[in-house]
């Protein structure tokens, strides 16, 4: 739909100014609130996502889209409490050690969220000590960990290895994603899937709840 396009268009060009009354136009037009976010809002990110990876768009133009696309979460946020959207599972993602940015891991919790996910959010700079503690005492099915500095990447074999410590690894099924992330990083980490953007991250979690 044209209105989705316009979403989706606002975010990557970072009109933070417009995207809440492009938001309420779709509302308004009777569109799903998880059609919104997945196809217009998390569908420009996942359009700023490669444009990122390969150098055409800079920190700061990243930073004004996924602001933008918070914005336009903000309106549809209340939308999701009304009863069209049930909770399936519980997930916990965070961002790792060392790591301050929160653009990837922010994007996947939205899409999970209106997907009808309860997502536990560990937030940014997480040490693999309260990585493995989360997932013992909250037990999600699923943990996400999220890095954007190929200096920080590093990070995510120490959070499988403290899990394995604590004696939950066998408990969760972990992906990892983020910009300087592989799929043959993945597996030399010890993880069990790589997730390249929010709509794969969604559609592996839907994968492993499938599997009971």
């Amino acid at each position: 739909m044209a209105i989705l396009d316009d979403i989706k268009e606002a975010v990557v060009d970072g009109e933070t100014d417009e995207i809440q009354d492009l938001v309420q136009q779709a509302i308004d037009e009777g569109l799903e609130p998880g059609k919104i976010i997945n196809e217009g809002l998390i569908g420009g990110m996942n359009v700023v996502a490669p444009l990122f990876r390969d150098g055409e768009m800079f920190v700061p133009e990243v930073m004004e889209s996924a602001d933008t696309m918070k914005a336009g979460i903000e309106v549809v946020k209340p939308l999701l409490g009304e009863g069209g959207v049930e909770t399936k599972g519980k997930i916990a993602i965070g961002t790792v050690d060392g790591d301050l940015h929160d653009i990837g891991k922010n994007t996947a919790r939205f899409s999970l969220e209106a997907e009808g996910y309860k997502v536990i959010d560990l937030g940014i700079d997480v040490v693999p000590e309260v990585f493995a503690r989360e997932v013992a005492e909250k037990r999600p099915k699923v943990l996400g960990i999220s890095a954007l500095l190929t200096t920080t990447v590093g990070e995510m074999p120490k959070i499988i290895k403290a899990l394995e410590k604590a004696g939950v690894r066998d408990s969760v099924q972990v992906y990892v994603s983020g910009v300087p992330v592989t799929r043959e990083l993945a597996e030399r980490f010890g993880a069990d899937h790589y997730c390249e953007d929010a709509r794969d991250t969604v559609d592996y979690v839907n994968e492993v709840f499938a599997r009971g």
